[in-house]
């Protein structure tokens, strides 16, 4: 499907320069929009230049560290600069980590805290404060995870777990104090997926892979395509009346 009015839009995503992040900037590329990729990794540009060819669009990279408030007020206006005010965030950016809690060290604890949720928070800051300067509206996508609201089984993942409840959380809280300035905010939660992130696990244990695949109703794990229709209703004016949501898209995975 196509959505007319995202043509000419600006979208900035976090963690766009690999995996899920740079799957959805395809997928918003494709509707017309003009995309900016703020990443931690030095192929960053690379992934840029690629998508312009690709889709025949302006795009603009940064490589702006998520737990870094001033890189991305920096990467922001450095986005604006050359394409014009994002209108549209993603916030792909996000790690998580295996380990029995107990065995959890602070700064294993504090890391992905910082990745998952003060990155989603100072990206959110530095789109609304662009949209506040230039009278605009605009459209947050928090890409959460089903991990927020269900415990994955078999491996322990505590931090990470807590971390996408939060940013779920300040989605709806977000979303309900900017709601008078035009701006929606939703989480999206994927379930299973295959992406940078998994495979990093399922590569090295195929049985982990079909486990997890076992217990999904769909039969299969999530293609990042499968996220391109959602993200691009969420970020259109399709989706004018729906903000503070949650929308889980696992498979059926946390319906049993």
């Amino acid at each position: 499907m196509e959505f007319s009015d995202l043509r000419g839009r600006v979208a900035a995503i976090t963690g766009g320069a690999r995996g899920l992040g740079y799957s959805i900037a395809e997928a918003l590329a494709a509707q017309g929009c003009s995309v900016a990729l703020l990443d931690i990794l030095p192929d960053v540009d690379d992934s840029a230049a690629k998508l312009a060819t690709d889709f025949d669009i302006e795009t603009f990279s940064a490589h702006a560290d998520v737990t870094d408030r001033d890189s991305l007020t920096a990467a922001f206006a450095g986005a604006a600069e050359k394409l014009g005010t994002p209108q549209i965030l993603v916030t792909a950016a996000g790690i998580t980590v295996w380990n029995d809690s107990v065995h959890v060290a602070a700064p294993e604890w504090r890391r992905v805290m910082s990745v998952n949720l003060d990155g989603t928070f100072f990206a959110a800051q530095a789109f609304a404060k662009g949209l506040f300067e230039a009278g605009l509206p605009g459209s947050g996508i928090f890409i959460s995870s089903m991990s927020g609201s269900v415990v994955n089984v078999p491996q322990n993942q505590a931090s990470y777990n807590a971390s996408k409840a939060a940013v779920t959380q300040l989605a709806k809280s977000l979303a309900v104090e900017w709601a008078s300035r035009g701006i929606r905010v939703n989480a999206v939660a994927p379930g299973y997926f295959l992406s940078d992130m998994t495979r990093q696990f399922t590569e090295q244990n195929p049985d982990l892979a079909a486990e997890w695949v076992a217990r999904i109703p769909a039969g299969r794990m999530g293609e990042p395509r499968d996220l391109h229709g959602l993200v691009s209703y969420l970020a259109s004016d399709a989706s004018s009346y729906v903000t503070a949501q949650n929308l889980v898209i696992d498979g059926g995975y946390t319906a049993i």
